[in-house]
Formats: structure tokens, C-alpha cells, sequence
């Protein structure tokens, strides 16, 4: 008697988007078709591939041209697994939903939409129970968000320190290692494909803003939402600063960090220095890295690119593997684990040390009156260095006053910048940046 073997019905998969990433995915999937059936128990097989207009060469891709279509509403329908790569909020949002109404798994890398709604595509996964995962959306291709879900499940997570966006990285990198100017670094970025033509998205923050809600909502397990991240971009940070940073063997990074204190979480995004000696510091151009710091684990370091087609791809394939397996296995991933209800602490309370560049007189009881404004604040000041700039024609001098204080809360320091601000004795506040992974 010969016993018959059944092959298993390929899983239906379903893009959403043609573009860079999309079309990686598309590549790729069809490239290593054989290597990933094995991998998953099962083929896979493209449905569909949703575009915004048809008529456009893609043979690059080396996929059906007929697999395209301007109908996701319809293509999502008649998939087992749905990869959205189109971002924004809106149509992306309504076709994931649809796609899970319709028992669909999905897949996606829009940072912005799981910033913004998380909570209301994590509770349509759980009431149509499919899958929901999104390494993508932050750091491309760095296995970040699973080992933070669930190699890290049963650990304490305390802090997250992240480079998360390639663009500033970038251009942050070029002003220190080049004495290239803010403008001139942008339009290198551009140049090589790292920035976008209007690069505000990257360069105000916002894109790691995004990032940085989805890590604090998964280190910590309560939900952050994008409107919850202290935001500072880039924009402001001169050679001077650089400079300064240097000086005191330092480097100037745009940091997504993420706390979890006794009082609650702190999630913020700016620039700031830290010591060359920090792993972070040595992450150069166009590359993405994030640190973490756990009760057993200790320190973690997470390293890759961070953007880019195929990396991006790498990210949203292991995602597709993983779901994959589940629908072979008939089970599940794990779902949102959100069951800390913490409070986003306002900026005020973030606590950090600061570097503060002065424009003052050079004479006596300078230095006690600029130290009586910290004292008055309860910002305790670590070293104090001065350098004479100029002498004006009536002999008097003007000098440079370089601050760096003790761990302070933003508060205390913004009001002891305010007061300084009042000083006769004070021609000008130069800078003033945090000072951070010390």
C-alpha cells in the first residue's frame, strides 16, 4: 500500500506597496521561495501586490506583472498574510484592519501608524486572533523588538538608549569628523540617498519619536504613543557645539531614550553628548545602533542598518517567517504586553547632566553670581572652565564660560538657564546640551 503524501496549501501572501521596501520584499520572496518553504513547513506564495497606479515598469522585481493591483481593499481579502509597507496612518490603518476582519496575519514596518494606534491594532489581532508584528518599524534591519518582546520577557528593562534614525546619524557624523556645517552635511546626506528631499521628518525628530513610543511601550510593557515623546530635532546643533563636544572627548548623537524610574517612564528624543568611550559613540555615518540596559542581562548592544530596501526586507521577512510558521503550527505570536500602566513623566522631571557655554564679563564675582543662580536652582555644577574672547576698546574682557553640572532635572536647569539669562554679568547663553551615557 502506498501511502499518499498531501502537500501543504501555499500561504497566501498579499504587499501593500512597491516601493523601495516593498519591492525588496517582493524580490527577495520570490528569490529565496524554496529556502524560506523550508524554513516555514510550507510554501508561500504572492498573491498580490498593491500599487497607488498601474502602468509602471517593475520588472525589475522579477515578479508576475499581473500580480499587481490597484485594489488593496479587495487584494487584502484573499490573503492568509498581509506585509504593509506603504506607511502613514491612513489607507495603511483601514487595510490592516480590513485584512484581519478577514482573518489575515499582518506584518508591518509603519513606525508612524504604531505610534500613533497601536493599542487599536493590537485589540483587532485579539479579537480576530491573527498575528501582528512590526520588527521593521524600527532599526531596519536590527533584531531589536523581538528579543525586547520575548528574549527579554522575564528580565527587568531599565533604560534604552538609542541612535534610531540613519539620516541625522549621518549628517551629525560628517559635522564632527569633517567640520562640515549643519546645511552643508544635509545636502551630502542627500546626495547618497540617506535624507529625503524635504529631510524634516528625520532632522525635527519625528521619525525617531516614533521609534522611541514603540521601544518604551515594549521595554517597560505600558503603552506610549508618539504624543508622549519630548522632541527635539537637530536643526539647532552648530560646529560650535561639535566642537565643544570634542573638547571634552565627546560626541554629539541624536538619542531616543527611554527610562523607567520609580515615579514612572521617561521617553524623550534629542541630541546630546556622550563620552567617546560609549559603544554608541562609534556609530558612524548611516548606521543604527541601540543600547540597552537590564537587571540580569546587564548591558546589550544592538547594531546594523537602519534603513534601505533590502535591509528593511531582511526585518520584514524574518516577520513573515515567523507568522508563517504559526499558520503551519496553528498557533499564535505573542500579543501586546502592555499590563504596567505607567505615567509618561513630563520633560520637567527627565533627569541628565548638561553642558552650558556662557558669553560673560571677565571680572571679579563673575563666577559667584553665575554659580548663585545654579545654587538657587539646586543644579550642582561639576566643572567650570573659562576662556578669554575678546577685549572690547574700553579695556573690559569678555570670556567663555564652560559648565558641566551634576545629574539635574530639566526643570531646574531651565530655570536656571532663565535666571542667567538676567544676569548683567551674562552677555548670552550660547548652548546649552544634555550630557548623556556617562
Amino acid at each position: 500500500m502506498v501511502t499518499e503524501v498531501s502537500t501543504p496549501q501555499p500561504l497566501r501572501v498579499a504587499l501593500l506597496g512597491a516601493g523601495v521596501v516593498g519591492g525588496a520584499v517582493a524580490r527577495l520572496l520570490t528569490d529565496h521561495a524554496d529556502d524560506m518553504a523550508a524554513r516555514i513547513g510550507g510554501p508561500l506564495e504572492i498573491v498580490g501586490i498593491a500599487v497607488r497606479r498601474d502602468g509602471r515598469d517593475r520588472s525589475g522585481l522579477g515578479v508576475d506583472p499581473a500580480l499587481f493591483t490597484t485594489d488593496a481593499d479587495e487584494l487584502v481579502t484573499r490573503a492568509d498574510v498581509v506585509v504593509e509597507v506603504i506607511g502613514g496612518i491612513e489607507p495603511a490603518r483601514s487595510l490592516i484592519l480590513r485584512a484581519m476582519a478577514h482573518g489575515a496575519s499582518v506584518v508591518t514596518a509603519n513606525k508612524a501608524l504604531l505610534a500613533d494606534d497601536g493599542p487599536t491594532l493590537y485589540a483587532a489581532a485579539a479579537e480576530h486572533g491573527v498575528d501582528l508584528y512590526y520588527e521593521a518599524a524600527v532599526a531596519g534591519a536590527i533584531p531589536l523588538l523581538r528579543p525586547l518582546r520575548e528574549s527579554l520577557a522575564g528580565d527587568e528593562v531599565r533604560k534604552v538608549l538609542g541612535i534610531v534614525n540613519g539620516t541625522t546619524n549621518y549628517v551629525l557624523d560628517k559635522m564632527d569628523t569633517t567640520g562640515a556645517g549643519f546645511d552643508d552635511a544635509v545636502e551630502q546626506a542627500q546626495a547618497l540617498g540617506y535624507a529625503e528631499a524635504d529631510p524634516t521628518a528625520d532632522v525635527e525628530g519625528f521619525d525617531a519619536a516614533a521609534k522611541a513610543a514603540i521601544l518604551a511601550s515594549l521595554a517597560f510593557h505600558t503603552r506610549v504613543s508618539g504624543t508622549d515623546v519630548y522632541r527635539e530635532g537637530i536643526t539647532e546643533v552648530t560646529a560650535a557645539d561639535v566642537a565643544a563636544a570634542r573638547e571634552m572627548n565627546c560626541v554629539v548623537k541624536l538619542l531616543a531614550i527611554c527610562e523607567h524610574t520609580d515615579k514612572g517612564v521617561s521617553v524623550r528624543v534629542h541630541p546630546a553628548m556622550i563620552p567617546r568611550s560609549h559603544p554608541l559613540a562609534g556609530v558612524r555615518e548611516a548606521f543604527n545602533a541601540v543600547f540597552v540596559e537590564a537587571d540580569a542581562a546587564g548591558q546589550l548592544m544592538f547594531y546594523g542598518r537602519g534603513a534601505g530596501g533590502d535591509p528593511t526586507a531582511s526585518a520584514v521577512l524574518g516577520d513573515v517567517v515567523a507568522v508563517a510558521r504559526h499558520r503551519v503550527g496553528g498557533g499564535l505570536g505573542p500579543g501586546e504586553s502592555t499590563y504596567a500602566d505607567l505615567p509618561v513623566l513630563p520633560m520637567g522631571e527627565a533627569l541628565t547632566r548638561y553642558h552650558i557655554s556662557l558669553d560673560v564679563e571677565d571680572r571679579s564675582g563673575v563666577l559667584a553670581q553665575v554659580a548663585l543662580a545654579f545654587a538657587d536652582h539646586d543644579v550642582s555644577i561639576e566643572t567650570v572652565r573659562q576662556q578669554l574672547v575678546a577685549q572690547t576698546r574700553d579695556s573690559s574682557a569678555r570670556a567663555n564660560l564652560i559648565i558641566v553640572t551634576h545629574t539635574a532635572s530639566d526643570a531646574a536647569l531651565s530655570g536656571t538657564v532663565d535666571r542667567l539669562r538676567t544676569l548683567d554679568v551674562v552677555r548670552g547663553v550660547n548652548s546649552v546640551m544634555r550630557v548623556e551615557g556617562s
